[in-house]
């Protein structure tokens, strides 16, 4: 994959992380890198949920991508 494809893939993903929580900050989203431990971690704390909780979001978020 060229690096103008992969570039474009994340500013995709990056919009599609803001659509779905809101509450997630532009540096928020820039220190994820694809850290799933980080956003987990940030969504318990800008939405008050519990890890588990968290987890399942993302799991639902990653297969809305396929």
């Amino acid at each position: 994959m060229n690096q103008d494809i992969i570039k474009g893939k994340w500013s995709q993903l990056r919009g599609k992380l803001k659509e779905k929580w809101g509450k997630l900050t532009d540096d928020d989203v820039n220190q994820l890198a694809g850290h799933r431990d980080y956003l987990i971690g940030r969504l318990q704390e800008r939405y008050g949920i519990a890890k588990d909780d968290a987890d399942r979001q993302i799991t639902e978020f990653e297969c809305s991508l396929h």
